[in-house]
């Protein structure tokens, strides 16, 4: 890794919270998020971030698209892209504006994009994101047909480094805060699906599957 690079991954403000060298919480955090924000530079040195479903495999992370999207043939050409994730895991409700926050668990992933070609992988690849973001349900639907594969970019990012940031923190108010009226806490936030809205167009009979049943909160019976 160069200077530069690792210039990249150090934290100028709370070092305490980094967890630079913990790919365990890395993965994790990926496992989780269903969104990532890939940044990168243009072909006229304009800079963007866009959000796309990302899913992980292994060390790499997986992301995917139209064969028309022109930013994902961009990057498909390893171009440096970096990749943002976070999870909002709690509010913190300090007794000030000033101290109240967030614990929650981020990381900037930096690398390079590469087209997934074979037929085989690139099915599997599409499994491995279906099922990131509705557990089973590759086993409940029809598999892809051969013009679906061929309109789908695939790519795999390959990490070459990373940095993850973690606050667990609790309200920090200084002592005279403490001891005043205000109530101090942490409120612990949940992403939850409530409802399974049937499509309008939906045949009479068909009831939810298991892997939807899984993801409602409560579930269905």
């Amino acid at each position: 890794m160069s200077t530069s690079q690792r210039h990249r991954t150090e934290p100028t403000r709370y070092a305490e919270r980094v967890s630079g060298s913990n790919p365990a919480e890395l993965h994790r955090l990926l496992d989780e998020s269903r969104i990532g924000h890939v940044g990168f530079v243009t072909e006229d040195g304009q800079p963007v971030v866009l959000p796309i479903a990302i899913a992980r495999d292994g060390a790499d992370v997986l992301i995917h698209g139209s064969t028309g999207s022109g930013w994902l043939r961009l990057i498909g050409q390893g171009i440096p892209v970096a990749l943002a994730v976070t999870a909002l895991d709690a509010l913190v409700v300090a007794r000030s504006a000033f101290e109240s926050s967030m614990r929650y668990r981020s990381a900037v992933l930096f690398g390079s994009c590469r087209p997934v070609t074979e037929e085989a992988d690139k099915v599997r690849a599409l499994d491995t994101l279906t099922n990131a973001l509705i557990p089973g349900r590759v086993a409940e639907v029809r598999r892809p047909h051969a013009k679906e594969l061929a309109a789908t970019l695939v790519l795999r990012l390959t990490v070459q480094d990373y940095s993850i940031k973690i606050s667990q923190n609790w309200p920090g108010d200084p002592p005279e805060d403490v001891a005043g009226p205000d109530w101090a806490g942490v409120l612990p936030a949940q992403t939850r699906y409530l409802a399974a809205w049937p499509a309008p167009d939906l045949q009479d009979g068909i009831e939810l599957p298991p892997s939807v049943r899984a993801l409602l909160d409560p579930p269905a019976g």
